[in-house]
């Protein structure tokens, strides 16, 4: 195994007083930031070699269910791009097997018990994660120990309804025809398995926090096939069932609620219904600019995002350029900000991409994304 290193913290602004809190916990938190932090969805995977190394040797799920494993593959980008945050090396189907449903990786994923009626969703079983995953709370621990301080760490889960999707269809699905098919057709049975899926992520995500994780994301993957009034009805109320969980756990040991995090696939459409889940950072794909999403919201949530990920196939000047616009449109509502000036960084913005970074992405062209957000969102010396 590597040895886990990983590098030193950015220093402070000249003449700032430097905070206690990591840079990517005080843009979530709406605080002034020297610069905006950067880190990728699915950071730790194909396209490094370091990962596809390891993982010639080790299966997937041995990779998630076995700390060492899990704790070297989250630090791997880390250390190779300088992200200002690491996440969790795991997967948002690693619960179901608690739950008495076994799941392969084929490399998609294929549920082994799916559900097809009221008697299937009886029987799942709601264990605590401690039980069920300890794998997994035991890879927080160790990570946050070797980070050493670095960056923090985000800890994360499937939000109930994405959770419920898989259930019901197996797999992905383009129609999900099995799942919207129970929503409207027993939708009893439905908000039945929706309450069981929330009290197991809510466990799940919680025992994370309690771990070490220092953020908790929620992702929704396939939030963006309701229309806005479903989504009100299936997905929002079991995701703020998840981070009202999280946000009674209380103040983490080092100060601070943990940030929630929510990521909601294609949901441009109701962004004020995903800002009501209780999260206090709201992931957005590429579809929306940041600066009309800003108006729609107001600034009493930060975003995170939103460059398409397959902007990173592109040169290198194209993915400067691009860094650069949604860096200026994160700052299109302050004072004195303009097109023509430099980007700068803006309070209350997390730069990443607006889904998770494509398999085929060449490693030196997230490092450019990354060198690019940190050098035109630092802000000048006074």
């Amino acid at each position: 195994m590597p040895e886990a290193t990983v590098p030193a913290p950015s220093p402070a602004r000249p003449g700032s007083t430097p905070s206690r809190a990591p840079l990517f916990l005080r843009a979530c938190r709406r605080e002034a930031v020297e610069r905006t932090p950067v880190w990728i969805m699915r950071q730790a995977g194909r396209y490094l070699p370091e990962y596809q190394a390891l993982r010639a040797k080790h299966d997937f799920l041995t990779s998630c269910r076995t700390p060492e494993l899990a704790c070297e593959l989250t630090l791997q980008p880390v250390r190779r791009l300088g992200v200002d945050a690491a996440i969790l090396f795991s997967d948002i189907l690693i619960p179901l097997p608690g739950m008495g449903v076994p799941v392969e990786f084929r490399p998609a994923p294929v549920i082994l018990g799916v559900v097809k009626g009221r008697a299937d969703v009886v029987a799942l079983r709601t264990p605590d994660a401690k039980e069920a995953t300890p794998f997994v709370l035991d890879a927080v621990r160790l990570i946050r120990r070797e980070l050493g301080g670095a960056v923090p760490l985000i800890g994360f889960a499937g939000a109930p309804f994405t959770m419920a999707a898989y259930l019901v269809e197996g797999g992905g699905s383009k129609s999900f025809a099995a799942w919207k098919g129970l929503l409207f057709s027993d939708p009893a049975t439905a908000h039945l398995l929706l309450e069981k899926c929330a009290a197991v992520v809510a466990s799940y995500l919680g025992e994370q926090v309690k771990a070490g994780a220092q953020a908790a994301m929620l992702f929704d993957t396939w939030a963006g096939i309701l229309s806005p009034a479903d989504f009100r009805t299936f997905a929002l109320p079991y995701a703020r069932r998840v981070f009202e969980a999280v946000a009674s756990l209380g103040p983490a040991p080092e100060g601070g609620p943990p940030p929630r995090l929510y990521y909601g696939g294609e949901t441009g459409g109701f962004l004020e219904s995903c800002a009501e889940v209780g999260a206090d950072v709201l992931g957005l794909d590429w579809r929306i600019g940041l600066d009309a999403a800003r108006r729609r919201l107001g600034p009493g949530i930060a975003l995170q995002g939103n460059l398409d990920p397959a902007v990173l196939l592109g040169p290198p000047a194209l993915i400067r350029a691009r860094t650069a616009a949604i860096l200026r449109e994160a700052r299109s509502k302050e004072e004195g900000s303009g097109e023509g000036e430099r980007p700068g960084s803006s309070p209350g913005h997390v730069f990443n991409l607006g889904h998770g970074i494509l398999p085929v992405t060449p490693a030196d062209h997230a490092q450019v994304l990354v060198d690019a957000v940190r050098e035109l969102s630092t802000r000048s010396a006074p």
